[in-house]
């Protein structure tokens, strides 16, 4: 689960929003002493995530909101299961709605595409890892809900971990610098800090490991090549296989016997999952 923190404030920050406390419609047709209970209704299979934020939501409207969960964050579910219950005057309920929903419906949608993607590389050494392809000022919950469908999160910022990319490259050759020097520059700099060096053809792969990096991205590379570079690598260092891939793919590139396959797709194209708010009196 994200930090209490985390969740807070994009609850509080959605809400502000869709200056969810001033529903012109809601003040001024919902009775204030009317109550009420909603409950959240898959319309398709699912991995569950982001329920805490979205009833987060509901307490920040008004704490005295009854919330039970039904199914556990991580929990696959089918179509017509009930998620939750919401208790409590129908004017929170209705206030909260909409930001409640944009929480769980997507970040359920990322959960329950990283385990599709889990599950197609079974068996296999492969895990599934998330990038920085984030929705701004939503990074954390995205790699929660990405923890949720079973993948593993990697990179979270630009400080935690160094990559060595194209354009870094570019820029080192300019200065007619080498990889080496790259790698050896950010450990002199940040000693412990993990560093991963991008490569896009197997003939930029002794260079790489030459360097000594960590991690040794693909990238969009064949799975041919990739298996070449599992052979000529032979544990010096971990690889993972980016770009290009899709639940057809991903399956062929783990069986290459690389480390790891990066998915953007995992946080910047799931498609948000159909859940309704049912509300009774």
């Amino acid at each position: 689960m994200p930090a209490p923190e985390v969740i807070r404030a994009a609850a509080a920050g959605a809400l502000a929003e869709d200056r969810a406390l001033e529903d012109v419609t809601t003040l001024a047709t919902v009775d204030a002493n009317l109550r009420g209970t909603a409950r959240f209704l898959a319309k398709q299979d699912g991995v569950l995530a982001g329920m805490g934020v979205a009833l987060e939501a509901f307490r920040q409207v008004d704490s005295s909101v009854a919330l039970t969960t039904l199914v556990r964050e991580g929990e696959a579910f089918s179509r017509g299961t009930v998620l939750a219950e919401i208790s409590g005057p129908v004017r929170a309920i209705l206030q909260g709605e909409r930001v409640a929903l944009n929480f769980l419906q997507r970040l359920s949608a990322s959960a329950t595409l990283t385990r599709a993607f889990v599950d197609a590389v079974a068996g296999t050494r492969a895990v599934i890892l998330d990038t920085r392809k984030t929705t701004p000022g939503l990074r954390d919950l995205e790699k929660y809900a990405v923890r949720c469908g079973g993948g593993t999160n990697h990179r979270r910022d630009l400080a935690v971990m160094a990559m060595i990319k194209d354009n870094h490259r570019e820029a080192l050759a300019r200065e007619g610098r080498s990889l080496a020097d790259g790698v050896a520059a950010i450990r002199r700099r940040t000693p412990g800090i993990p560093v991963e060096v991008e490569i896009d053809s197997l003939d930029q792969l002794e260079a790489a490991l030459d360097a000594n990096p960590e991690w040794i991205l693909l990238d969009n590379m064949t799975t041919t090549d990739m298996a070449q570079a599992v052979r000529r690598t032979k544990g010096r260092a971990r690889l993972e296989a980016s770009g290009g891939v899709n639940l057809e793919t991903v399956r062929p590139i783990a069986e290459t016997g690389v480390d790891a396959i990066s998915v953007g797709a995992l946080t910047h194209s799931a498609t948000a999952l159909d859940i309704s708010l049912d509300l009774e009196f």
